[in-house]
């Protein structure tokens, strides 16, 4: 029946009960179950109502930030560290949250397990990395999932189904173009893609009529609130967009290509504990691990995506960042010429240039 959502639409679903404090149940082939709640929003009630059910509930974190707690990851990928019996709220959000590592270093020594299947953490955090929180979850295995959903009015996931929808990039659709006259050109127009799984919109900012026959000049931009629209300092994000569309609007065509991965894909509520973390001394890479997340979490075949809709084949790409060319050309996009975009270097942001070029390869 065509009304009962798909699971792409369960994903969606999953994702807003875990940014409200809603437990998910997650399912397997074998017969698994868990119940998964995002450390971010867990209450202590929620927390009393697990231990209630009679289970012995984990924090999954990711690698990086066992790395930085020095917790046994068995799993490669994550750790299951066991949740002990006293430990209250104040407990697990430090577990998930680095803020205050640097004001009680000593968290452990914390247990992890190294028994039995972790595909269905690895699911709970890549809902809570989608979902734009900490990427840590509180999870506990129960008798039928599937049961215990219906019975409380909970999401239910299968992990067959949804492991493919969460590795890969979500289909883009077309919603409405128009004309939009900006100050670097009155020849402007704006698209606006809207994803299949319900995310974050994405837009492509086209100037005057670019030939399609030919190398389009593009930048693909990450949406920065602070740099974009704050002015900050401590980025360059702010110059680059305001240069790549100078100077598209000086050659009288071009695209600018807007995704919305704030803060390197963890979104701006994470990239402001990242900052927090900076203010520390620590680097934005090594801000980005304790929290939990790689050194960039972006996807930039979106952008590839948004150009093959458009129509465009190459691209004169407006980057110092290899990783765009690499992906563009990986994804069927010709980078005919990679034009320098070197501004916005401040007193304030000097460190971050610097670890971008050192450790991000940043062409700078």
């Amino acid at each position: 029946m065509s009304l009962i959502p798909d699971i792409s639409e369960l994903l969606a679903r999953a994702r807003a009960d875990l940014r409200m404090g809603v437990p998910v149940a997650l399912t397997d082939d074998s017969g698994f179950s868990v119940l998964a709640i995002a450390a971010e929003t867990l209450s202590a009630q929620r927390l009393a109502d697990l231990r209630g059910l009679g289970g012995d509930p984990v924090v999954a974190v990711t690698v990086r930030r066992a790395e930085t707690l020095k917790a046994r990851s068995y799993d490669g990928d994550l750790a299951r560290v066991i949740i002990p019996a006293d430990a209250d709220m104040t407990w697990v959000q430090a577990v998930a949250d680095p803020s205050d590592d640097l004001n009680a270093p000593m968290k452990g020594p914390l247990m992890t397990e190294r028994q039995g299947n972790a595909n269905l953490h690895r699911i709970a955090i890549a809902l809570t990395k989608s979902a734009r929180l900490l990427p840590a979850a509180v999870v506990m295995p129960i008798e039928d999932g599937r049961g215990f959903a219906a019975a409380h009015g909970l999401t239910c996931i299968d992990h067959t189904r949804a492991a493919p929808h969460l590795a890969d990039r979500s289909e883009l659709h077309a919603v409405v173009a128009a004309r939009l006259p900006m100050e670097v050109s009155e020849a402007g127009r704006l698209h606006v893609f809207r994803p299949e799984d319900g995310g974050e919109e994405h837009y492509a900012v086209e100037i005057g009529r670019p030939d399609r026959d030919k190398p389009v000049l593009a930048r693909l931009h990450s949406a920065c609130f602070t740099g974009d629209l704050m002015g900050s300092l401590k980025c360059d994000c702010g110059p680059q967009l305001r240069g790549a569309l100078a100077q598209m609007g000086w050659e009288g065509a071009g695209v600018l290509l807007y995704l919305n991965q704030e803060g390197r894909g963890i979104g701006l509520a994470n990239k402001m504990r990242a900052y927090f973390l900076q203010d520390q001394g620590f680097d934005t890479v090594e801000a980005n691990h304790r929290l939990g997340f790689e050194d960039d979490e972006r996807d930039f075949r979106l952008g590839s995506d948004i150009l093959k809709s458009l129509g465009f084949n190459s691209v004169r790409l407006l980057t110092n960042n290899p990783a765009k060319i690499a992906m563009m050309e990986k994804t069927g996009i010709a980078v005919t010429e990679r034009v320098p975009l070197k501004v916005g270097e401040t007193a304030h942001n000097r460190g971050y240039l610097a670890t971008k070029a050192a450790k991000s390869g940043h062409l700078l």
